[in-house]
């Protein structure tokens, strides 16, 4: 007690009086504001700095001598007592009046309020999709201001969120800037929503990677990236639960292309706190369809179609044929998409949706098709100019061969599930088969799969739902032969599949990274230099000097007397290659052949590291 009151005697008596003065302000203007629009504000903090610069309007200081002596000095003594707050808007739910209108009016308000209270306070009004864009266009000075806030209003935690977050993403770029490239937060933080947790994802550059192996990476980055996640709790004192993933590039690009629908939704609902032009390209060719959708994306070209119809009733000549064309044109690439072929132009479409459905499967008319290409020829002679001039009966007509068409193609969807389903259901099965034996066969266990994976289980190598799952994906199989199987239990499995083939992925990541350790010797040698010597059974890979990113990889093969043959230059690709091809690595076993080949290589003096 004693210790305390020394410390608070040590503080001036007007500060003192100044800081109390201020919590009061800011208590009533909380209030105020809080009971005029509450149903709006987020979050309530105060600033590091009394305004946030907009980074597009920086205002240009006056010059010194247009201001008087005594004047200078007395707008300076009122700015030191100025002091900032930022209030966070949810205008998700704005449909009377436009986004700025709500903006304005609040401002206009909010800013009254608070020079009614204090003339020093200082309001910043920012709506959530305002903030949202902010971060599309690489603006990051809020997240600045709120990463440095103190936080007196935060009903939903946004604020907290975006803070942990904020100083999370400056601890990992300040640590691996040049291996980050974008840092993105998900789920429901930039919708405002209440959360028991944080989501954010981190997409790590390991194309330069020359001196460990992909799985090395990200096991390293990873372990790294989630403890800082623990020390930006405790920085910032918020309590939620940070959950970190972290992608690799390689891997994040393949998931892109098998079209996996983590990725896809992180791509269409990810908000990116930090890009170095990798996220935001995606995200946008995504949006544009030029990423081989999800079946959710599938379904949305199905939804748009029906709107566009509807609107297409109320537009003007121009409007109206460029909106039944997409109209059809939508659910005809939906179907081709179904079907298990990418988006193709719109020409091919046509063409396409013939020889496909109409002639090799014998699932959809003719007519059907002359629809989209009636639909198309319309949409290109309106586009050049050669009509100039519809009658409402020629737009009925076509509005209603449309109409037909995509109720049509509606029921072609169901046909295509029927004829498409064995094939998934098989998909599922195989990979899932695949995936096992090769995990089973890198923990050397024998016999059926099965029954290998009981034993892997009860090893307590694995948790029991993988084996509940690999038993369902082999039921599956066994009941769409005999013709059980539902849609929504191959949906199900296939889900199920998707996640048991990532973690077994995983698991035979991180054991070909422990078989790489076992194979792998460090050699010291010369002022302070250190290479390692990679043994995989009867092949040897060479990293002369592992701090040198120019450093060659020789390969060469590794005798039965222990001698190491004639080397060649390689690469990392040939040797991760190599590795996992390999069932088995044996213990790594030296005699006096092989420290005289070393010897060669690197020299007389050179040591063997042991648990380095």
């Amino acid at each position: 007690m004693e210790r305390h009151s020394k410390h608070n005697s040590s503080i001036p008596e007007e500060m003192k009086e100044r800081f109390k003065t201020t919590k009061n302000n800011l208590t009533k203007f909380k209030s105020d504001i809080l009971k005029k629009f509450s149903k709006y504000i987020l979050g309530i903090a105060l600033l590091p700095f009394p305004k946030i610069i907009d980074e597009d309007f920086k205002e240009e200081p006056k010059q010194q001598e247009d201001i008087p002596g005594e004047k200078q000095n007395s707008e300076e003594k009122n700015n030191k007592n100025k002091y900032g707050v930022l209030i966070l808007i949810d205008d998700s739910d704005s449909k009377k009046i436009s986004k700025f209108e709500l903006k304005d009016k609040l401002t206009a308000i909010i800013n009254k309020s608070a020079k009614n209270i204090d003339q020093n306070l200082i309001a910043s009004v920012m709506l959530l999709s305002e903030l949202r864009e902010n971060c599309f266009d690489g603006k990051y000075a809020v997240l600045d201001a709120i990463a440095l806030c103190a936080i007196f209003y935060d009903p939903n935690d946004v604020l907290a969120a975006l803070k942990i977050s904020e100083v999370h993403k400056k601890m990992t770029i300040k640590k691996f800037e040049k291996y980050v490239v974008s840092y993105v937060a998900a789920g429901s933080l930039f919708r405002g929503e209440k959360s028991n947790d944080i989501d954010v994802y981190i997409v790590v550059d390991d194309t330069d990677v020359k001196k460990m192996t992909r799985g090395e990476l990200k096991d390293k980055l990873r372990a790294i990236i989630i403890d800082m996640g623990f020390t930006a709790r405790s920085i910032t004192g918020v309590a939620k639960a940070l959950h970190v993933q972290v992608y690799i590039l390689t891997d994040f690009w393949e998931s892109l292309k098998e079209a996996s629908p983590v990725i896809f939704t992180l791509l269409r609902d990810g908000i990116p706190l930090y890009d170095r032009g990798v996220f935001m390209p995606w995200k946008l060719l995504l949006q544009m369809g030029r990423i081989k959708p999800s079946p959710e994306a599938i379904d949305m070209h199905i939804d748009i179609a029906d709107k566009l119809v509807q609107r297409a009733r109320g537009k003007i000549l121009s409007v109206v044929g460029e909106d039944l064309y997409y109209a059809a044109l939508n659910p005809a690439q939906a179907a081709l998409m179904l079907y298990g072929i990418p988006p193709p132009t719109h020409r091919e479409t046509i063409k396409l949706l013939e020889d496909i459905f109409v002639k090799k499967e014998k699932l959809l008319e003719k007519r059907y098709v002359d629809i989209l290409d009636k639909t198309f020829k319309y949409f290109k002679d309106i586009e050049h100019g050669k009509i100039k001039d519809i009658s409402g009966k020629e737009v009925d007509k076509l509005l209603t061969n449309v109409e037909d068409y995509i109720k049509r193609l509606n029921k072609l969807f169901d046909e295509i599930d029927k004829k498409t389903e064995k094939k998934r259901v098989l998909e599922f099965y195989e990979s899932c088969i695949s995936i096992s034996q090769d995990v089973l066969n890198a923990n050397n266990i024998k016999g059926s799969i099965e029954k290998g994976f009981e034993e892997f289980v009860e090893k307590g190598r694995i948790p029991e739902k993988f084996l509940t799952i690999l038993k369902s994906v082999i039921k599956a199989k066994k009941d769409y032969e005999k013709g059980k199987i539902k849609k929504q239990e191959v949906e199900k499995v296939g889900r199920d599949a998707n996640f048991f083939i990532r973690t077994m992925v995983e698991i035979l990541q991180r054991r070909r990274s422990i078989d790489l350790e076992r194979a792998k010797v460090r050699v010291k040698y010369g002022e302070n230099k250190f290479g390692d010597i990679i043994i995989l059974n009867n092949i040897v890979f060479i990293i002369k000097d592992i701090h040198n990113k120019e450093s060659d990889i020789l390969k060469g093969a590794f005798l039965d007397n222990n001698c190491i043959g004639e080397l060649k230059k390689s690469e990392l690709k040939e040797m991760e290659e190599d590795l996992k091809n390999i069932k088995e690595i044996k213990k790594v076993s030296f005699n006096e052949n092989t420290f005289n080949d070393l010897k060669k290589i690197f020299g007389e003096n050179m040591e063997v590291l042991i648990n380095y």
